[in-house]
């Protein structure tokens, strides 16, 4: 799930400044970013849509440093304004940035810093969020971004509350969102933030995206540990959980053999992964099931017991809360996705990708909380139903549809 604070504490919010503007956004674009994820906020707010009942934006493209700016393919940007021209924004969105390891020029994050101050909504998109915590807008707030570089976002940033587990966060007036096409789920957001769900809805239907997905980025995570687990003495312990997610054991097993207490053991772990202990030891016996289920025919009793949980009662419930479907139904969904007489797993051996769950179009209450340690793994989500087999092609995003499969419509 996406976690929205509409209901967002109103001293989280800054009034803003007399010359700013909350129609404009400024885009703040690096050289070496990646030109999706770059493209994402310059399609959303700077097209005008008005003729399908979205109401427009202005948009201004900020280099954040001297140009050209040089992006994906070897291609040259050059933007049409400076650093000085998001005095004039009430949204700054910071789309990406090309390295997680170099800081950002200096002026850039003086500007974001001078624009928090004013009242702006600043967004990080993806690796964005860097940029963001460079320049201490996370401080003390949740925060996520690709699940990929989650651990290292955690462990240079301490005091941002980072939640791998997130498509997007909105924490009030700095809003951060998970890699590549979540960005678009972020937009989409703040769109039905400004201007409810129809301009949200018609907006979603344009780019022929949903316009709320269910779910987080637990579903695309992988076993791999991250680079800088590596060197670690803590790679040892997490190397062997991951091996032995078929036997029963706890965190306080794990602490153990790390030779540490329970609660420097937590803090230890956190740092370098981003994530609490528990929450990541629920997560990657889901996943383990998750790859049985498309892999295997193991009865899901089965399937419970090759992933350490105590009883298939514990699978089902983390399984849908993370996954927002029962292990049944996910499987059922998957091998009806499948082409026939397709082979269970791609020849390198990893399986196919999960089939996608559409989201319901009906507004979705949020629970607003100021960090992800607050909100442990296994938080109430919406229980959706699986789409018909062979149906979920582009008529699901055309006006006045009112029967979807899998999908309430809104009221």
């Amino acid at each position: 799930m996406s976690h929205d604070s509409a209901a967002a504490p109103e001293a989280a919010v800054r009034k803003l400044s007399g010359r700013r503007r909350k129609e404009i956004v400024a885009v703040l674009l690096f050289s070496g970013g990646p030109i999706f994820e770059s493209s994402i906020p310059l399609s959303v707010f700077g097209i005008d849509r008005q003729d399908a009942g979205v109401p427009r934006y202005r948009l201004l493209v900020c280099a954040g440093e001297e140009g050209p700016l040089r992006t994906t393919g070897g291609l040259e940007l050059t933007a049409p304004n400076g650093l000085e021209a998001i005095s004039r924004a009430g949204t700054v969105v910071v789309p990406a940035w090309r390295s997680i390891t170099s800081p950002p020029p200096e002026e850039a994050l003086d500007a974001l810093r001078r624009a928090h101050e004013e009242g702006a909504r600043i967004v990080g998109l993806c690796t964005g969020a860097f940029v963001l915590a460079a320049a201490g807008l996370l401080d003390g707030r949740p925060a996520t971004t690709h699940w990929m570089y989650a651990p290292t976002l955690a462990k240079r940033y301490p005091s941002v509350h980072v939640d791998p587990r997130e498509l997007f966060v909105d924490d009030g007036d700095v809003l951060t969102s998970a890699g590549t096409a979540a960005g678009i789920d972020l937009c989409l957001h703040i769109v039905r933030t400004d201007h409810g769900n129809e301009a949200a809805g018609a907006l979603a239907r344009r780019l022929v995206v949903p316009p709320r997905r269910s779910g987080g980025q637990e579903r695309y995570l992988d076993r791999s540990l991250p680079e800088e687990i590596g060197a670690d003495p803590l790679a040892e312990v997490v190397a062997w959980a991951l091996e032995h997610l078929h036997e029963q054991f706890d965190v306080e097993t794990l602490a153990a053999r790390a030779y540490m207490s329970r609660r420097t053991f937590d803090r230890r772990f956190r740092s370098l992964t981003g994530s609490a202990p528990l929450q990541w030891l629920i997560t990657q016996r889901v996943l383990q099931a998750q790859r049985l289920l498309e892999t295997s025919d193991y009865s899901v009793d089965e399937v419970a017991g090759r992933c350490g949980f105590r009883s298939p009662v514990a699978l089902r419930g983390h399984f849908r809360r993370q996954l927002g479907s029962s292990p049944a139904a996910y499987r059922a969904a998957y091998r009806a996705r499948r082409p026939q007489g397709e082979k269970q797993s791609d020849p390198d051996g990893s399986p196919p990708p999960p089939p996608p769950v559409l989201q319901q179009e009906a507004p979705v209450p949020f629970q607003t909380r100021r960090t992800a340690a607050a909100h442990p793994v296994g938080a109430a989500a919406s229980s959706l139903s699986v789409a018909e087999p062979g149906r979920g092609g582009a008529e699901l995003y055309v006006a006045g549809r009112h029967s979807l499969p899998g999908q309430r419509s809104a009221p």
